[in-house]
């Protein structure tokens, strides 16, 4: 069984996905009566439509949870066009601190997969509640923030998403680091393809991108982080070992130990099974640092 905490735009976003994909029974729970058992029986419409063989329930009740195997945690505030993911810092802090004690007490030995901003804190947060292995606690935002960056690329040089290796390292937030040079383009690394002026600009517009969409739509992305953590978690039901940008707890890779950042991680059966440590130059260096100095100074202003 796959549970989603928190039955809003995200949350039912990734349960479409989950169920289209038929990875298993889905779960929503929230703390507002009615919503997700009104979304459940809506969802479970959709499939006898599909025909997709779903079994799909709602509940206000932490307690059914027990027996998932993944747990997606969207719950939370989000954030307005005029606010930084880190604006959020303390009101979600209280938020994921309440739900992992759950899941600690209810999924004891579920997977389970932050999606709450911001990020990589609210990651950290759910490792050291919850207690468990940091293989099994897992941060959203890779797919999300490559699958922007794919779409910049894409309209300059007019190539498939399909033919494109994008990684991403670094915080979910303003000190994202973006990698032109392990950027692959039909083979080719993307510093080859585009004049650096162009590729800076780029950069800067995927960093953006998600404030931009809230200007525009009145409210956070939602299509988006429902497909990529349908991504991560079909990685793991079907243990396909795909390396997928994913916010772990570091423990001494690329130069840095407890804090949770995005990195190249090979997502399978057992959660984080592996992180991948691509050689940085001086200035993609000092950029994960950054953005290492950003999060953990973040931390360090909870009470954990």
């Amino acid at each position: 069984m796959i549970t989603i905490v928190g039955a809003g735009r995200v949350g039912i976003s990734a349960a479409i996905h989950i169920a289209l994909k038929e990875l298993d029974d889905i779960t929503l729970i929230d703390i507002v009566e009615g919503l997700p058992q009104g979304e459940a029986l809506d969802l479970s419409h959709m499939c006898g439509i599909l025909g997709i063989d779903v079994d799909i329930r709602g509940s206000n009740d932490y307690k059914d949870m027990a027996g998932s195997d993944i747990v997606v945690i969207p719950a939370g505030f989000i954030r307005k066009a005029d606010m930084t993911r880190m604006d959020l810092l303390f009101k979600n802090y209280e938020v994921i601190k309440q739900v992992s004690e759950r899941v600690k007490e209810y999924a004891p030995n579920s997977k389970v997969i932050i999606v709450t901003n911001p990020l990589d804190v609210m990651t950290y947060v759910a490792y050291k509640v919850t207690g468990f292995e940091r293989n099994r606690v897992i941060g959203f935002s890779g797919p999300l923030d490559t699958g922007r960056f794919k779409t910049l690329i894409k309209r300059e040089l007019g190539v498939s998403y399909k033919s494109m290796d994008v990684p991403i390292i670094g915080e979910h937030g303003e000190t994202m680091v973006l990698l032109p040079r392990h950027t692959y383009v039909c083979g080719k690394p993307l510093t080859e393809l585009l004049p650096k002026e162009k590729i800076d600009k780029i950069v800067e517009e995927t960093r953006k991108m998600g404030a931009q969409v809230i200007k525009l739509k009145g409210w956070s992305a939602s299509h988006a982080p429902g497909a990529g953590v349908a991504i991560m978690v079909e990685s793991i039901v079907k243990d396909q070992k795909r390396v997928i940008p994913t916010s772990v707890y570091l423990q001494g890779e690329y130069g840095v130990s407890d804090v949770c950042l995005v990195v190249p991680a090979v997502l399978g059966r057992n959660g984080v099974e592996n992180i991948i440590e691509l050689p940085l130059n001086d200035e993609e260096k000092n950029a994960f640092m950054k953005s290492a100095e950003t999060v953990k100074n973040a931390i360090a202003q909870l009470k954990l």
